[in-house]
């Protein structure tokens, strides 16, 4: 959201698309605290590489970093290569959260299988 004092109108009276502010992103981001564990740093290059952003921490949410149910899918297949885990796609959504992810995968056993 992006707090306006009045919408940009067009000259029809129609609000104007075109002039609206784009949203500040950088405000969504939680306090960068850099990645610790080995789990944490491979899933945070992971979050780097699907969204196209330069770095991600710990508190860093995935769906407020453009993350969407598409991407979300992507994750849980790469998560299953990289840490030979099961991720079940409602974990991404329970648990968006860089370090709660990576606490999650930890507390899964090695080898495709599940918590």
């Amino acid at each position: 959201f992006v707090v306006l004092d009045a919408l940009p109108l067009s000259a029809n009276g129609k609000v104007n698309r075109h002039a609206l502010p784009e949203p500040d992103m950088e405000a969504l981001r939680a306090e960068y605290i850099a990645p610790q564990t080995e789990t944490e740093i491979r899933l945070s290059e992971i979050w780097q590489q699907l969204l196209g952003i330069a770095s991600v921490g710990l508190g860093d949410n995935f769906f407020d970093l453009g993350g969407h149910s598409l991407l979300a899918t992507k994750l849980a297949a790469r998560c299953s290569e990289a840490f030979e885990v099961t991720l079940p796609l409602r974990e991404i959504f329970n648990q968006p959260k860089l370090a709660a992810l990576a606490a999650f995968i930890d507390s899964c056993d090695r080898g495709l299988q599940g918590p």
